[in-house]
Order: C-alpha cells, then structure tokens, then sequence
C-alpha cells in the first residue's frame, strides 16, 4: 500500500523582480547573479502573504486531484516564515480552504521541509485508518527575513508556494522509500534568529527592572502616550535576518544530495540510475549541476525552475514537482527522486512511482 501523488499546485507573487532590477536595490549585477547561482529572477510578495500564495496552490492541488477541501483529512504545512506564531500556518490555510475535516499542523526543516512533510504524510497515510487523503503544502515568504544589504545572500531567495495531494494508495503507485538526516549545525552555517518584538519586564532574581512610575515619567519626558512608553520600555525592536556561509552550505549540500538519493533508492530496491526525473531543492545552480556530476547522471534528468524562482526555501521541491507534472515530464509509472537539504542541518530524499 502506498501513498499516491493525485494532484498538484504552485502559486508564485505577482511582482517579478528580475536580477536588473535587483542592482538597484544592492550592489550586483545580472551576470554577477546568474554566473555564481543560475538565477535570472525571483517573486516578492507584496500584497500576498504564506496564506494566501500556499491557499491558492493547495486549490489548484485539489482540483487537479478532482476533490474538495472537505474530502482532505491531513493538512500538513511546511514553512519557516509563517504568517502567525498562532495559530499555526496550516490551520490558518485550512480556514481558508475551507479543509473543515483535516488534522492539521506545520512542520519547519527549513529548505528540506517538503521532503520532511511528504515523509510525515505518507507515514500517516499509511498507519491511521481514518486518513485516506492529505494536502502537503510549503508556503514560503523569504523576503521577509533576507537582509537586502546582503548581496551574498538576498540574491538568492524568492517567494511562493507548491502544494500536492497525496492520496492512500493498493496499487504500485506512490511513495516507496523515504530517508532523512540531521547533522549538528554546529559552525552556524545557516541560520535566522527568531527574536520576539518584547523581554518579560523581570530580572533575573523576580524583581521588575522599570517601575510603572518610571515609565510614567519617561512618557512625560519622551512626549509620548503611557501606552507607547510601556512598549518603549520592553520590546526590542529586532529584526531576525538570514545568516549564512555560502561555502559550508555549498560543501553539505552537494555531499548530502547524492547521499540521500542513493539511501532512498536503496530502500526503494532501485538504482539511482533507474531514477527518470530528479527533483532537487532549487537552491543554486551549480550545488545542481555538481551533485548530478557525482551521480553520473545527466544534467537534463534534474527538473529545475530556479532560473524563474530563486530559492523558495521548504516551497521549492513543490512547486518544481507540480510544475513538472504540469509540463508532462513525469509520466505515469516513472520512477521520481526529491530531495532536499537545508539549515539544521538537514536532509532528506523521497522515491515515488508516478
């Protein structure tokens, strides 16, 4: 029994920013971005938000598997940029779905998350009687965390959204090996703070460190309301920023992609060589091209939309799967390799049977 992919969706922002454009905001040139990282454009969401771009790949997810939001009974969302704190990213997507019947919760693995979800899902598929059928959606807004002064790394990320539908499965089709891993980020290769907006107004040893009278003469002195002087007081005003060392990222990406292929393949009793399409995380043109070369495999098997996209982080192998599917490079009964790779560290690859 397995767990089959039935449909597929993407969603992308309606603003496209392409490497041009991005000279004008930092210190970068086309050929300098598509020379080191394949990349000639990237979506920003301006008015759209995780929400709105992973509802609308999730909808055309169903309607591609033919169902409705009601027939879902797991909706798993992986994101690192959620809309809310609480309630979660899938929820928040559920309602608005109109998913009245799903189990639903976020899972965050960073790049590698959709790899991570689809694992999860079809592991539930196959245990809990009561699903027989889950949305398994990445919902990513990158530009809200990038430093746009980092032209190391602001180039590289875009927003967007990919979603599939997987349904359980008594034929061959599906799902049939899935591997993951987790190495110690121990040098901080990648990594982005989660910095809350206010400090609990305590010390260390229980005593409040700024009285209400004070903060009521500060108001007095600042020109400022009570309410805008408490906030002063206690909240940071921080802001968490990617943080990562291109070199590192470069080194364990391109040693954890043929690795994980080729444990996936294992499991599944496949050769990597038997692998018709490979669907990497979109991350870097040349981590691509370098992991094929170790597999001896050639360049054109690995489905790539980065040069449109840009790194939509845990949405990437999504929306290069649905994109995939919508441009009949997977056919019925080919056998598709995922895999992804990302902060914490992780990695993980997933063999199905279209």
């Amino acid at each position: 029994m397995g767990s089959a992919v039935t449909g597929w969706g993407s969603a992308l922002p309606s603003l496209r920013v392409d490497n041009n454009a991005l000279s004008q905001v930092v210190d970068t040139s086309h050929e300098w971005i598509a020379k080191r990282t394949g990349i000639h454009s990237r979506h920003i969401a301006v008015d759209e938000d995780a929400t709105t771009l992973g509802t609308q790949a999730c909808a055309q997810a169903l309607e591609v598997a033919e169902l409705g939001a009601g027939q879902i009974d797991l909706l798993i969302c992986t994101t690192s940029t959620a809309d809310a704190l609480l309630p979660s990213q899938a929820a928040l997507i559920r309602a608005r779905l109109g998913a009245s019947n799903a189990v639903c919760f976020d899972l965050n693995a960073a790049c590698a998350g959709c790899v991570y979800a689809l694992s999860t899902a079809h592991s539930l598929l196959q245990t809990m009687p009561n699903m027989k059928r889950a949305l398994v959606v990445g919902a990513e807004c990158m530009s809200r965390i990038v430093d746009w002064t980092d032209r190391a790394t602001c180039v590289l990320f875009g927003d967007g959204a990919g979603a599939v539908v997987l349904e359980r499965s008594d034929n061959d089709r599906g799902v049939l090996a899935c591997a993951l891993r987790n190495e110690d980020d121990v040098d901080d290769v990648l990594r982005c703070d989660q910095i809350y907006s206010c400090d609990p107004p305590f010390s260390a040893d229980g005593v409040i460190p700024c009285t209400q009278e004070q903060i009521a003469a500060n108001a007095e002195a600042e020109g400022v309301g009570l309410e805008q002087a408490l906030a002063n007081a206690h909240c940071t005003g921080k802001a968490p920023l990617v943080r990562m060392k291109g070199r590192d990222v470069f080194k364990f990406a391109t040693r954890v992609i043929p690795q994980m292929l080729q444990e996936a393949c294992h499991q599944a009793g496949v050769s990597v060589e038997e692998l018709d399409l490979v669907i990497p995380h979109q991350a870097n043109e040349r981590i691509i091209s370098n992991a094929a070369k170790k597999l001896g495999l050639p360049l054109e098997r690995f489905h790539r939309i980065i040069q449109e996209t840009g790194n939509t982080s845990s949405a990437s192998v999504l929306m290069a799967l649905a994109h995939a599917y919508q441009q009949g490079c997977i056919q019925p009964g080919q056998l598709v390799g995922l895999v992804g790779f990302g902060a914490g560290l992780t990695a993980g690859a997933v063999v199905l049977r279209a």
